[in-house]
């Protein structure tokens, strides 16, 4: 079976060292086109087996489709893929394409599926294999994996150790089911489909006047990117690595009521915010308690983001 992969970064090479593994015909790997001097792992991966390399800048062009063809593809993986694609490169491959998507579909459409699972307070989701048919994360289910949101997760902990590896495998045993005929087409209920836009600036500021435990998702969803924040002397300052102390305070929502060696806490509206690390508006991220240091941070000084 003629495979092309396309996908990027480390889930990219793992699903190609996978299918090596396997003994699987990867003809030819599509990844983005190179950004500075750093190789994609992908890029890399496939350099290191000989594997026939492609970096289109789109995939609109006549001439990288016609290329893609020549290719003879039997399957296309779709493994991490942000690229537009148009739908004909789907239905190209003789046994079609499948792509790795990270929720339980039709829930959480779109790039920041991971993220707005925890935003909005799911104690569980999970992965999707499906195939792509041109619309936004709507193709029919080939496979379903679920896993257990635990309640100080972010998302960076739920991709690295759960949906990263579950995904990698998912996809492997996705071929096994192609190559023996056993692959089902489950269509997706369109009347459960939720899709969030990109989890970005737009949604990651912190409205205090909510619950302390909608602030503690946000800031779990936007952790590692793009960091939940709000407005400290009109400096926009991130925070990471936080936990929810279930103590009610008598401060207003946003007010900094402890600064320890540990970092500091914060006011929420029902518990307290415990923050550990921060990543101001200059610099990269550091531990709360040196922000706090630098910035005299104290006692009675209040977070809030205007506009």
């Amino acid at each position: 079976m003629r495979i092309v992969l396309v996908g990027q970064a480390p889930f990219g090479a793992k699903v190609l060292e996978g299918l090596l593994e396997k003994g699987e015909e990867v003809v030819a790997v599509y990844t983005p086109p190179d950004r500075g001097s750093r190789l994609d792992p992908l890029k890399e991966a496939a350099l290191a087996q000989g594997i026939a390399i492609y970096q289109p800048a789109t995939y609109k062009d006549d001439q990288v489709f016609a290329e893609y063809k020549n290719l003879q593809p039997d399957l296309t993986i779709l493994a991490f893929v942000t690229d537009i694609i148009p739908e004909k490169f789907f239905t190209e491959p003789s046994l079609g394409s499948i792509c790795y998507h990270p929720s339980l579909l039709p829930l959480h459409r779109g790039a920041s599926a991971i993220n707005w699972a925890i935003i909005v307070g799911r104690i569980k989701t999970g992965l999707t294999i499906f195939w792509p048919d041109g619309g936004i994360d709507t193709g029919p289910i080939l496979l379903q994996k679920e896993v257990e949101i635990g309640p100080d997760d972010t998302t960076g902990s739920l991709y690295f150790n759960h949906l990263f590896p579950m995904g990698v495998d998912a996809i492997l045993e996705s071929v096994d089911l192609i190559k023996e005929g056993k692959a089902p087409r489950i269509k997706q209920a369109e009347g459960e489909a939720t899709y969030e836009p990109p989890c970005d600036d737009r949604v990651a500021a912190i409205d205090w006047g909510k619950s302390a435990q909608d602030v503690y998702n946000l800031v779990r969803g936007c952790d590692p990117q793009p960091g939940a924040y709000s407005q400290l002397k009109g400096e926009k300052v991130r925070f990471y690595g936080a936990k929810l102390l279930q103590k009610p305070p008598d401060e207003v929502p946003g007010t900094v009521v402890k600064v320890d060696t540990d970092g500091f806490q914060v006011a929420a509206k029902g518990a307290i915010l415990v923050v550990s690390k921060v990543r101001p508006e200059t610099g990269g991220k550091m531990e709360a308690a040196a922000f706090a240091s630098e910035r005299g941070l104290q006692v009675g000084d209040r977070f809030g983001n205007e506009g």
